[in-house]
């Protein structure tokens, strides 16, 4: 059975994967740097979870030691709060995954399973109305959008359209974040070209589930809905509600990694984890307002930088390499999340 070093294991989505890693019978070694934007400012580190900044390249190295895969789940995640965010992301996300590189060639440790996310696309695969793929960034305009329009169009005004994002897809960041996922994904991908190493991007999509974070601006669409709900107020929804996107459970992502780390796939390859189901915001939104029996969703209307119209995930090449394919449909995990605990991370950020 492989060691494994799982970083960002106090986590959302990290202590899930090292509970069911640990009911498979593997050794977890389990660091967590435990920052504020996550945890919030006073809280300690799980029992058996060791407190190391995953920057720090000798610390890691020296529980390396006969550690046969990194599953490296430590990131700053989420859109954030403006443009000053940016440091927090390459520090946490870019150096940090550059450490864990480095620590592992110190030590000779080869595989890595590296947690990435689908802002890696942008907008993912798009469509002119005559069926050919778009190649450029569309824009959407303000006027448009004040008058109820938030769908891409092409100059000419034609709507675009959008189908499954498969691995292939372009990266082509819209936000801070998703700048620093592709840095991460571009460091693993030369440190397995110079080193013979193997590394497995699991990009996923919406992750939701029992412990994710609350009342923090680097929580998911999902959480911040449950949040405002938990406080009497109705989720405000952007735009019109109707951005598509895949939600997936926090328990299939961690079946992800099982799957992950068990594959003995060589070379550098990056996989969709999603649930190949898709669903509006605006249903999320409402799911958890019904299910709760709270306000009904306020929609704004309001574009915000760095937001994607349409993003959805082929979900084929998990299923064909990594034999993994999500059990958890949307409309019942969501439904189950809405009384689901959060956890605590008031004044973080």
């Amino acid at each position: 059975m492989p060691r494994v070093m799982l970083t960002g294991a106090a986590g959302f989505i990290g202590s899930h994967i090292r509970d069911l890693l640990r009911q498979r019978g593997f050794e977890v070694i389990a660091v967590d740097a435990m920052i504020p934007e996550a945890h919030g400012f006073s809280a300690q580190p799980p029992d058996g979870v060791t407190p190391i900044d995953v920057t720090d390249t000798a610390a890691l190295a020296d529980l390396l030691d006969g550690v046969d895969v990194v599953c490296h789940q430590a990131a700053m995640v989420g859109m954030g709060v403006d443009a000053s965010d940016a440091p927090l992301y390459a520090r946490h996300n870019d150096l940090g995954t550059a450490a864990v590189l480095a620590a592992m060639t110190r030590t000779g440790c080869r595989r890595l399973v590296l947690a990435s996310s689908m802002v890696v696309y942008g907008p993912g695969r798009l469509l002119t109305a005559d069926g050919d793929p778009v190649h450029e960034i569309p824009t959407r305009r303000a006027e448009d959008a004040r008058m109820g329009d938030f769908e891409y169009r092409s100059p000419d005004g034609r709507p675009i359209s959008w189908e499954l994002t498969g691995e292939d897809a372009p990266l082509l960041p819209q936000s801070l974040y998703a700048a620093s996922k592709v840095a991460q994904e571009h460091y693993a991908h030369a440190w397995a070209l110079s080193t013979g190493g193997s590394v497995i991007a699991l990009r996923y999509h919406n992750v939701y589930g029992p412990g994710m974070p609350r009342d923090t601006p680097y929580a998911g669409v999902a959480s911040i809905f449950r949040s405002r709900l938990a406080a009497g107020e109705a989720p405000l929804v952007f735009e019109d509600g109707g951005q598509m996107r895949d939600f997936i459970h926090v328990d299939d992502i961690a079946e992800a990694n099982l799957a992950a780390v068990s594959s003995g796939i060589e070379g550098f390859s990056a996989v969709n984890v999603c649930s190949g189901q898709p669903v509006t915001i605006g249903a999320v939104a409402d799911i958890l307002s019904r299910t709760t029996g709270g306000p009904e969703p306020v929609y704004t209307g309001q574009l915000r930088a760095g937001d994607i119209r349409h993003i959805v995930a082929d979900p084929a090449k998990a299923r064909d390499v990594l034999g993994f394919a999500a059990r958890i449909a949307p409309d019942q995990g969501l439904g189950e999340f809405a009384s689901a605990p959060l956890r605590e991370s008031a004044n973080a950020g």
